[in-house]
């Protein structure tokens, strides 16, 4: 009987090692943190052995194939010791693909993922669709195809689930944009983090579609390097040669595979890189044959993701958005760029690297005040500060808020979009947003 041993016993490990017991594996679960009541409890109701706060070394190096979690980086000693001695690492989406021949509608990007897999989910189970959601959000892939299988999964992929994968396949493969982000995880190289991004087309055949931003230069770059077999769906702000999904005269529009169009206007999400987004939904809706009135009606009831630029109230006169999501510069860039008022910005958290540099210039033409929130505000200080700006340093989440409440004017803004992650002073991004929401309510 062949060893599975998955490191790390979050939503992916655990699902990843319910599969595995099923395809009669023996598995071994172990993680170095404390592993969560329910995943304990799942893995105890399949018969799967764990540890927690350790990674035994007799008991995971002995493995035929090991399943990694994606917080763990390659660089984890146990990683490092499970390659040097030739063990295959894979990712749990990996694994899953192995074992379903469901159609697989898979979204990458620096930005906008969360929204786009949200907003295709919404598509296809209005339409009818047996779908599920996975990836970054969702249930874990590999539990569902072990327990509550789906003819259709929409998988929010991000870079480092795409690191290890290897024979997986997109039906239809969308990637939204290349932006620096998690840098720190890729030896400080934007290219391998980019090489990480383009896995998602690896093993599409022409039967597939692969979905792109017609304007990222990134994309447009690397796009020369790869063989690229499956069908070309690029989208664009303006109709371009060759882009399939664009917007003219006011009009939504899709070229292919039908013809499609509804009114801009119609769009419940707004900005820019929304636009971007529904572009690439409504085109991956089409190609699986969607009906039109069900994508019109779809894009225009969809009523967006928690923590993406997330109405929150209105206290004297000032609107509180979350953006907690926004965990590097360019998702920033876009929260400043769709914002219609003046704006007192958060940022702060824990730096991946950033270049804060592309904000700049909006932070100045919108920005009234900034408030820092972090544990360390020093760069934030050497950058923003020369702009002239008023600026309060915070360090929780009380204080920060009760700054922009002092800070901010009657029609004004307050927006969070950090630029950066939040293990800094926060368990997550969630927990971010959610302490950000509890205290504007209780002002």
């Amino acid at each position: 009987m062949k060893r599975i041993v998955v490191l790390g016993a979050g939503e992916s490990g655990a699902g990843a090692a319910v599969l595995a017991k099923k395809e009669g594996f023996d598995v071994f679960v172990s993680d170095t943190s404390a592993i969560k009541d329910r995943y304990k409890q799942l893995l105890d109701s399949h018969g799967i052995a764990w540890e927690e706060g350790r990674h035994t070394e007799d008991k995971v190096l002995n493995a035929d194939e090991i399943i990694k979690s994606p917080g763990i980086p390659a660089e984890a000693p146990m990683v490092s010791k499970a390659a040097a001695l030739g063990i295959h690492i894979i990712s749990e989406i990996e694994f899953a693909g192995r074992y379903t021949d469901s159609k697989m509608i898979c979204i990458t990007g620096s930005n906008g993922k969360t929204t786009t897999t949200s907003l295709i989910y919404h598509i296809f189970r209005q339409a009818g669709y047996d779908a599920g959601l996975a990836g970054n959000i969702g249930r874990s892939l590999a539990l569902q195809v072990a327990e509550d299988p789906h003819e259709y999964y929409i998988i929010e992929l991000s870079s480092f689930q795409l690191d290890n994968m290897y024979d997986f396949r997109a039906n239809i493969a969308i990637l939204l944009n290349i932006t620096p982000d998690h840098l720190d995880r890729y030896g400080n190289c934007m290219q391998n983090y980019v090489d990480a991004k383009m896995r998602i087309i690896r093993n599409q055949t022409e039967a597939d579609a692969f979905i792109y931003w017609n304007d990222d230069p990134i994309i447009k770059r690397e796009l020369d390097k790869y063989d690229i077999r499956a069908v070309q769906c690029p989208f664009s702000e303006l109709k371009e040669r060759g882009s399939i999904g664009y917007i003219e005269e006011g009009q939504y529009k899709i070229e292919w595979p039908t013809p499609f169009n509804m009114e801009q206007e119609s769009l419940s999400l707004t900005g820019k890189h929304n636009l971007y987004n529904s572009l690439a939904a409504g085109i991956a809706s089409n190609i699986s044959g969607i009906k039109k009135e069900v994508i019109r009606k779809s894009l225009s009831d969809f009523p967006g993701v928690e923590h993406r630029l997330e109405k929150v109230a209105t206290v004297r006169g000032v609107l509180y958005v979350n953006d907690s999501k926004a965990t590097n510069v360019d998702a920033c860039w876009y929260a400043l760029e769709s914002m219609k008022t003046r704006v007192v910005l958060i940022l702060g958290g824990k730096d991946k690297g950033n270049d804060y540099s592309p904000i700049i210039p909006l932070v100045r033409q919108k920005c009234s005040a900034l408030v820092y929130l972090g544990a360390d505000n020093s760069k934030l200080h050497s950058v923003f500060d020369p702009l002239g700006l008023p600026v309060r340093d915070t360090h929780s989440m009380a204080d920060c808020v009760e700054a922009c409440y002092e800070l901010a004017e009657n029609g004004q803004t307050v927006l969070l979009s950090p630029c950066c992650a939040s293990f800094d002073l926060f368990r997550n991004m969630e927990d971010r947003g959610e302490q950000f929401k509890e205290a504007v309510r209780a002002l």
